[in-house]
């Protein structure tokens, strides 16, 4: 379901995904068990659709307003290339991403779910609502998913912005031997 209150994005210019953690990889549940532990649920299809865009050359940066051991280890398993945790000023975060990465945020596309992803997601190039997000952020989406976070919605941002840009086919032949 594609939304846009401004001029049409050039997908081609975007070289970076930067995803919020909580709702957006995750449905957003937290257990946390009797011993303090934490865990998370990932889903299968998002990480691997982050194997394919880091396939197709381009980086990936979690962003999250929380530290957390799972989101940790997602990162390592998946060989995130920025792992912001701790960063509930999102758009302090975006600053320190384009420090590190080199990319203006103009290059990056955001996924997020709630207000504290709003300010990072209004200075993105490309601005991802998962299906279940509050409303304003919805407003200011690009696109919005039809899966809800936690359940695919990366993976349909990954696939909607690799196919619009030609990238998808190549990335398949691997598969298909073609």
């Amino acid at each position: 379901m594609k939304k846009s209150s401004r001029k049409r994005v050039n997908l081609n210019a975007i070289k970076m995904l930067v995803l919020d953690v909580d709702g957006v990889l995750t449905d957003g549940t937290i257990v946390v068990d009797d011993r303090g532990r934490e865990s998370k649920f990932f889903n299968a299809l998002d990480g691997h659709g982050i194997k394919l865009w880091k396939r197709a050359g381009l980086k990936v940066a979690f962003l999250s307003g929380r530290k957390s051991p799972p989101t940790r280890q997602h990162a390592k398993e998946y060989e995130i290339d920025f792992c912001l945790e701790g960063r509930r000023d999102k758009l302090a975060g975006i600053k320190e991403l384009e420090k590190m990465s080199g990319l203006a945020s103009e290059q990056m596309a955001y996924v997020g779910d709630d207000l504290p992803d709003f300010p990072a997601m209004r200075c993105a190039g490309f601005r991802v609502a998962v299906a279940n997000a509050v409303d304003e952020i919805k407003a200011v989406a690009d696109y919005i998913t039809r899966k809800e976070g936690g359940k695919g919605a990366v993976r349909e941002a990954i696939e909607y912005i690799l196919k619009k840009t030609g990238r998808w086919n190549e990335l398949l032949k691997k598969y298909f031997n073609e």
